[in-house]
């Protein structure tokens, strides 16, 4: 793979780096406490409240400062280190009215005690051995309130692991205990190519896969190595350099990250991997791509308002958005993005930094599109026009409690994600989804949800997933059910969606059938039965791709290709069962834009079961390879869809004898 960074002759320079990790710790600077021990930055609160959040801050700018300090030898022109002693003098003590909350009061200072062990063992000449006695048995004190403690289901039973690692390190008590039973929690969550499912679903399926597969689960175990002065095992070098060979192409080709899964205003976090594999020396990019990636990267950010003119980074992904905001979220959370500067670790002799970039080689070809297994996706990316795209037919993380009234998660439930777009993050956009969604409309309009992803077929060019969709029913929806509460549920038929690939185009299709009826329900399945069935008739509508748009730069061509200036186009164009056509402009729910532009195409008539709808969704340029009349036959057989494309080409959707001719 190769990056386009703006200017690729002006960013290879570690000194930008460094610079950069000076700028953001001396930014928040104004806003510590007198004693440094609590960074708190304006914006909103987080759900753990203002005290837990001003650890965070201390907690994730020191991070920065570890990597800062660590990689220059200890050079610290700022000073910051003899702030953060100050901090951690106050912090730690009880008796100080600026103390940090202990894990016992906030479940939240686990992950910031974790940055605070990794600050001090990457620090240690220089803070952690000039601190007095009584300020070491403090902090020792205060990490210890994570030895023994249980419960971490997902990436934070890394946290612990750090802790107790450095606890150990400087004579504090850990328990062996503790990282036996944490193993057997990653192994019990690891599916395969450097993937694990970060948790698992109400129904304990493991299907929630996002960037915390990268950012936390590979670049922690480096972290507690170096804390143990030890190497990388193994099985984690392994599966580092699996998870890197699939995780680069989930880049585009100019550096943007893919936009898809949680706490993404961590932004440039999402590099925190791919510098763990150049640390460990276990990476499948060559000499300097590493480097080149994460420069093109930071450029994306850096150029688009990442760093608001406080010199602080914002809640959002370009410029600040809250709309990106989940309830774990406050204003210092965001500097978790000091992990992607984790490069800083490299000395500015290792090669990574020194040697030259490879030189831009010519793409084997203009779209690659590859299946990744673990998290069931189907990955398309194309190299003139930059945007890689993913086809979701695997990951439904953070999915509703069973029971409840829910709707679509718009970070891991809509069927497309890309480095260009996002889903419609307005209150508006998760209670009617449309864009890159397959939804079946109810008599009154109103559009299915998706729950949990059920994975039938994944090849390098088709990928099958179903899904029992249901209706959320609001005070706006004007129904009511006998359960009380704000909002219902309607429980709906199983849909089908298959997605074929050629080049940057999608054939997406899709048919309902009858919900499966188990012999002896699971408790889930007894949970949600509380909520009553509908009972149809039922039409599809398929959304295509929500354009990022800015006001009067962008056109429609008929009702159902919509242009922006720069020439990236999103189409939907009907090929079967879909006849009407057109597209909706929303404003306000896009990170990207001030507004966006979504095409769909749905049926005029309701669906019968088995009837079997499809449309060409694309996304892309037309040196990029999109064509609008590229549209293809469909032959229906016993077990599957034949699909033939107008160059020859024929793909095989596995059916189960589902569709009706």
């Amino acid at each position: 793979m190769t990056y386009r960074g703006a200017d690729m002759a002006t960013t290879t320079d570690r000194g930008r780096w460094e610079a950069l990790a000076d700028r953001l710790i001396d930014s928040a600077l104004p806003y510590a406490s007198p004693s440094g021990s609590l960074i708190v930055l304006p914006g909103p609160a987080s759900a753990s409240g203002r005290w837990s959040d001003g650890l965070e801050g201390f907690a994730r700018v020191g991070l920065l400062a570890a990597f800062r300090v660590r990689g220059a030898h200890g050079a610290d022109p700022a000073g910051a280190l003899e702030r953060y002693a100050r901090g951690l003098a106050a912090g730690t003590d009880p008796s100080h009215t600026e103390r940090w909350p202990t894990i016992a009061e906030r479940r939240q200072a686990v992950p910031e005690a974790a940055s605070v062990a990794i600050l001090l063992s990457e620090t240690r000449p220089w803070l952690w051995d000039r601190l007095d006695p009584a300020a070491q048995e403090r902090t020792i004190s205060w990490l210890a309130g994570v030895v023994g403690t249980s419960g971490y289901t997902n990436n934070w039973i890394w946290f612990q692991n750090v802790i107790e690692a450095f606890l150990q390190s400087v004579g504090g008590p850990w328990r062996q205990d503790d990282l036996d039973r944490n193993a057997e929690i990653q192994e019990s969550l690891y599916r395969g190519d450097g993937w694990y499912s970060d948790g698992a679903g109400p129904d304990g399926s493991q299907q929630n896969f996002d960037h915390y597969a990268g950012w936390a689960w590979h670049v922690y175990p480096l972290l507690h190595a170096r804390i143990l002065g030890a190497d990388l095992d193994h099985v984690h070098r392994s599966r580092l350099r699996e998870f890197l060979a699939q995780a680069q192409d989930l880049v585009g080709a100019a550096g943007a990250p893919l936009f898809q899964g949680r706490s993404l205003t961590y932004r440039f976090a999402t590099l925190a991997p791919f510098w763990a594999g150049a640390i460990a020396g276990e990476t499948p990019l060559p000499t300097g791509a590493t480097r080149a990636l994460a420069d093109a990267t930071l450029d994306h950010f850096l150029e688009r308002g990442a760093i608001d003119d406080r010199g602080l980074l914002s809640i959002g992904w370009h410029r600040e958005f809250r709309g990106l905001r989940q309830a774990y979220t406050g204003s210092s959370s965001t500097y978790w993005a000091s992990k992607g500067l984790m490069g800083l670790l490299l000395p500015a002799d290792h090669p990574e930094w020194s040697a030259a970039a490879p030189e831009p080689a010519e793409p084997a070809e203009p779209v690659r599109v590859r299946s990744l297994r673990a998290p069931g996706w189907l990955v398309v990316r194309s190299e003139a026009d930059g945007i890689s795209r993913v086809l979701n037919h695997g990951s439904d993380g953070f999915r509703g409690a069973a029971g409840g009234a829910r709707a679509d998660n718009a970070f891991y439930h809509r069927l497309a994600y890309s480095t260009a777009t996002s889903p419609d993050l307005t209150a508006r956009g998760a209670a009617q989804p449309l864009e890159s969604h397959v939804a079946l409309l109810d008599a009154a309009g109103a559009p299915s949800h998706r729950d949990r992803i059920e994975r039938v077929h994944l090849d390098d060019r088709v990928a099958v997933s179903r899904s029992r969709v249901h209706w959320l029913d609001t005070p706006e929806t004007g129904r009511t059910t006998d359960v009380a509460g704000w909002a219902g549920v309607r429980r709906g038929p199983r849909v089908t969606v298959a997605s074929v690939v050629h080049g940057v185009h999608e054939l997406r299709l899709a048919w309902w059938t009858a919900p499966a009826r188990p012999e002896h329900p699971s408790a889930v399945d007894d949970l949600d039965a509380v909520w009553p069935e509908d009972e149809g008739p039922w039409s599809f509508r398929l959304g295509g791709w929500a354009l990022p748009v800015a006001e009067g730069c962008w056109r429609a061509t008929g009702d159902s290709i919509v242009t922006r200036d720069d020439g990236v186009t999103s189409l939907v164009r009907g090929v079967r069962g879909l006849a009407s056509h057109g597209h909706a402009h929303r404003i306000g729910g896009d990170p990207f834009a001030a507004g966006s532009v979504t095409p769909w195409a749905a049926g005029d008539s309701p669906a019968a079961r088995g009837e079997l709808v499809a449309a060409v969704v694309a996304l892309g340029t037309d040196d990029g390879g999109l064509d609008v009349s590229f549209l293809p036959d469909i032959d229906i057989a016993d077990a599957a869809v034949l699909v033939r494309w107008p160059d020859g080409r024929v793909d095989r959707v596995p059916t189960g004898g589902e569709v009706t001719a």
